[in-house]
């Protein structure tokens, strides 16, 4: 049974779909307050998912039956479902304005190059341990892990900031934690996110430096609800850790203002793995969360929110310490007014304030009888963006503006020294460490993007951007000092980047090519860390201040085609990488810390000339009845360090992703395999060792039980398989040994909500 079910599933997928009779209907889509025409209205007939688009004068033509029902939305208007008759009319309801998203699809002067929407949250019916878990099943991205509650997505070859992770459409939360213990996928909770967005590559410059990609959490929307109040209540458990999952939801609104309160409590064990074996993941989160928003008009809104993250007593079973707390605040203002004049299409107005406090000890670890360890550090951010939406003809869109982002980290390492070469210390010998060195890393750009549609089927997008850098060290280490001639002067920089595509799309077909020049400025950790273990292996890293950015020259093409009853997509990509960051040996920085013990040369962040990656995503959908559907996803990325003649480090293997789905109005089950091929292509610089490959096959069901009531259960990685990711990494120090760390086992799941 255990190897029959994953070639069932590739046996179904074979199976042939029945096509129906059907007839070319004819409609048009016009406001309710006007009549006049909605134009990019996106029509999604919800038997086949076959999309269609409403041109200048709001028709649209199908192929389908009389009743049938579709999804017509447009992102100024409230979507509706409607049953199709010939010559129809649809009226819709102007919507409220929307500040989180970024990435647009019914209008394609709006639409963003290589965009992918992932909304298929509340469905999940499990508890991720964090947003990062979210991105195991969407093509490209790997997870890199170093405990249950540290997770964060890696996309092709980029991780860390190569990727512009983002939340609500411009705010960040920066890690304090050198080893990254808490990304900005830690701060969020998994409930809260509706969806998330990607921009695949250096293919926009208006959201902010992007070298890799862009990633925006969206959060729930409270303006797209009714009049009056909401709410919804949630609970989940899993057997696996004796995990509890229990939050809250209340929304109120008002045509001029709504507001809405969420809050959450999140208590997760440590789990087995499929060997039953123990592994250290506990952690507890309190989360809540306040929006208040204002329409002082119909094209208008003004929105305000608050979150804070409280997390206790973390354990990381990847890394030599753990966390006794990890809290955060994000704080924000968003202002947009929509369609001011025949040229001014929209203005746009952001700001955040964000601050991590965490603290990292390696109290209970083996490392502790010897030395009693403790760094409390602090992150700062500060942003925001102001862009202007010109139309500069009937036909073309002009996007315009500046953004800041200005991070600050202080936090120092205090050691207290027990033992010394063995020998039990008479007295206790005290440390400090200047772990960030009360660093700024701040970046202004200004960019402009024009999206000119030159024919009705054909969009061309072109972008440039300027980064204005500073960095410096207020507060530098006498030996970091030494190691740079023993002043750390004041760092400044501009970076230029740009984009450039074209898009044709026609009776469910897409085609497009993008290219594009991102570029990055070093990071804090690349900067201004002063032998800390920061990578993938037991080196000690010491910082470069005198970084060059790093560029991708990125193409792509993408094609996809939506047939009645199937759809099919492929992209693929290639980057030339040029003064590529990495750590290598530097046999002049001797080890600081425990010196004897090797490696006894210490890692420095250099530049080299050249790198590389060349990859493909591709994916078949069918329809085979209104209720049937099946899916496949594969996904390849091929890193190359061409100086060193070796792989890139931490690269994601070959994977895909096969699921089958049943859904009925108030039932839905569904089956997905995850098939991960060996990696064997390591990086020795890295100390990187192979993986074997593994397959895990998952079952979930949900049932709306009646009205607003809904139960969701799983059972995950059916067969017990014990595996663990590429990605995933165990220090020397941990209590997890050999250098990796395993999945859970399998787990038991439910979940229950109720919404009124």
């Amino acid at each position: 049974m255990k190897n029959s079910i994953i070639p069932i599933i590739l046996v179904l997928f074979g199976v042939a779909t029945a096509y129906s009779q059907s007839v070319v209907i004819n409609g048009k889509i016009v406001t309710e307050e006007t009549g006049n025409p909605i134009e990019y209205a996106t029509i999604k007939m919800l038997k086949n998912k076959f999309v269609a688009v409403s041109n200048a004068h709001g028709e649209f033509s199908v192929q389908a039956e009389n009743g049938d029902k579709a999804e017509i939305s447009h992102i100024s208007y409230k979507t509706v479902v409607v049953e199709l008759q010939n010559e129809m009319l649809v009226k819709m309801q102007s919507a409220q304005i929307d500040l989180s998203e970024i990435i647009v699809d019914a209008n394609p002067l709006r639409d963003i190059s290589q965009s992918v929407i992932i909304n298929d949250i509340e469905k999940r019916v499990s508890q991720p341990r964090s947003v990062g878990h979210l991105f195991r099943d969407i093509p490209g991205f790997a997870i890199v892990k170093r405990g249950a509650y540290a997770s964060e997505p890696v996309f092709r070859s980029f991780k860390y900031e190569q990727l512009n992770v983002q939340y609500d459409g411009g705010m960040k939360i920066h890690n304090a934690c050198p080893s990254r213990m808490d990304p900005i996928t830690t701060h969020v909770i998994p409930e809260e996110i509706e969806k998330i967005e990607i921009v695949k590559g250096p293919f926009t410059v208006r959201f902010g430096q992007n070298f890799g990609g862009i990633i925006n959490l969206v959060s729930k929307n409270p303006s797209i609800n009714e009049l009056g109040f909401h709410g919804s209540v949630e609970g989940g458990y899993e057997t696996n850790g004796g995990n509890l999952v229990s939050g809250a939801s209340l929304v109120y609104v008002a045509k001029k203002f709504d507001v809405q309160l969420n809050g959450s409590y999140r208590d997760f064990g440590d789990y087995t793995d499929g060997n039953g074996d123990e592994v250290q993941s506990s952690f507890r989160t309190t989360d809540y969360s306040v929006k208040v928003g204002v329409n002082p008009t119909d094209n208008q809104r003004l929105q305000f929110s608050w979150r804070q993250s409280f997390a206790r007593d973390i354990d990381h079973a990847g890394l030599p310490m753990d966390s006794p707390f990890d809290d955060s605040l994000l704080a924000g203002i968003d202002y947009k007014f929509d369609n001011i004049s025949d040229k001014i299409s929209s203005f746009t107005f952001k700001a955040f304030y964000s601050y991590v406090d965490h603290l990292m000890t390696n109290e209970n670890r083996p490392s502790f009888m010897a030395t009693d360890s403790k760094s409390p550090v602090e992150s700062f951010s500060y942003g925001g963006k102001a862009e202007m939406v010109f139309n500069t003809s009937n036909n073309s869109k002009l996007f315009a503006g500046v953004d800041a982002n200005l991070l600050n980290r202080k936090g120092d390492r205090t050691r207290i020294v027990k033992m010394m070469n063995g020998n039990v210390l008479p007295m206790p010998m005290t440390y400090t460490d200047k772990v960030w060195q009360d660093a700024d890393l701040n970046d202004i750009g200004v960019f402009a993007e024009e999206k000119i549609k030159i024919t009705d089927y054909t969009t061309i997008t072109a972008g440039v951007r300027a980064d204005f850098i500073s960095g410096k060290l207020n507060d530098p280490a006498p030996d970091f000092e030494a190691l740079y001639g023993g002043e750390i002067k004041d760092e400044s920089e501009v970076n230029i980047g740009g984009n450039a595509s074209v898009k044709y799309q026609k009776n469910g077909f897409q085609t497009q090519f993008a290219v594009g020049r991102g570029i990055r400025t070093a990071s804090m950790t690349e900067r201004f860390i002063n032998h800390f273990n920061v990578g993938e292996d037991p080196y000690e890293y010491v910082g470069n201040p005198n970084l060059k950015p790093e560029i991708n020259y990125q193409v792509e093409l993408s094609v996809s085609k939506k047939f009645e009853s199937f759809e099919v997509g492929a992209s693929v990509f290639h980057s030339f990488l040029e003064d590529y960051i990495y750590g290598v040996v530097n046999p002049n920085i001797p080890r600081k810390f425990m010196p004897t013990t090797p490696p006894v040369f210490s890692k420095q962040f250099v530049n080299i000339d050249k790198a590389s990656q060349t990859g493909f995503e591709f994916n078949v959908n069918v329809h085979a009845t209104e209720k049937l559907s099946f899916t496949s996803e594969f996904s390849y990325t091929r890193a190359q360090n061409e100086d060193l003649d070796e792989p890139l480090a931490q690269i994601p293997p070959l994977m895909a992703n096969l699921g089958v789905k049943f859904e009925e109005n108030k039932f839905w089950v569904a089956l997905n395999s995850r098939l991960v091929a060996k990696q064997d292509r390591v990086s020795a610089s890295f100390m990187e060792e192979e993986t074997p490959g593994f397959g895990t096959l998952d079952l979930r069901a949900g049932i709306t039980a009646f009205t607003n009531f809904s139960i969701g259960f799983a059972v995950l990685n059916i067969f017990d398989k014990a595996y663990y990711e590429h990605l995933n990494f165990s220090y020397q120090n941990s209590n997890t040994s050999a250098g990796r760390i395993y999945e859970t086992g399998r787990n038991f799941t439910a979940y229950l909500k109720y919404k009124f």
